[in-house]
């Protein structure tokens, strides 16, 4: 095997493993905001584990968060917390910030 082979897969595998880590952070930090809605909700723990979840897969919807804020802008609406759009990203950011925290603590 060439240099150049080896670079290439090296180069493959590194991007493999920084696909996988972004994953795992989006999906960590859509969880967290799950749990932050559902503790402005007032949920019950199995209800906020439901919630969060169905978090995670409200954005598989659509690319990018807006059909997650949506969600969340709704839900939160109907459950009489006020919160606006503003609100729900710098939640969004402060989540993906605590995300990538934890999954760097665990490894």
């Amino acid at each position: 095997m060439t240099t150049f082979d080896e670079r290439e897969r090296a180069f493959e595998a590194k991007f493999a493993r920084d696909e996988e880590a972004a994953f795992r952070i989006h999906a960590r930090r859509n969880r967290l905001l799950g749990y932050w809605a559902a503790d402005l909700m007032k949920l019950t723990k199995e209800e906020a584990d439901t919630y969060a979840t169905s978090i995670v897969h409200a954005d598989l919807e659509e690319g990018g968060d807006d059909d997650m804020v949506r969600k969340l802008l709704g839900d939160l609406t109907a459950a009489n917390v006020e919160c606006d759009e503003a609100t729900v990203r710098r939640a969004i950011d402060e989540r993906t910030v605590e995300a990538r925290r934890q999954l760097l603590a665990s490894e």
